[in-house]
């Protein structure tokens, strides 16, 4: 899991996991917060998905995805690449 999504709320929330840094940078801005439950793996919450633009979003998404597969097992890790 990289990427949570509440699709049937107006409007649509997020939530996303981050950089150490970026945790704090987003976790002070209008609309954003720690992810309830995921704060401490360092994931965020975003009440809006407007509130960022689709350039943001295709780094944040492809970012969270990264970050979340360097914690799988290299074998794992391994299949993914072979996959992809």
């Amino acid at each position: 899991m990289f990427l949570v999504t509440g699709l049937e709320q107006s409007p649509i929330t997020a939530s996303f996991k981050v950089t150490d840094e970026q945790f704090e940078e987003l976790s002070a801005k209008p609309g954003f917060k720690p992810a309830p439950y995921m704060a401490k793996h360092k994931w965020i919450y975003v009440n809006n998905i407007g509130l960022m633009s689709r350039q943001e979003w295709t780094f944040y998404i492809k970012q969270s995805y990264e970050l979340v597969k360097q914690k799988l097992p290299k074998k794992l890790q391994q299949q993914l690449k072979i996959n992809n």
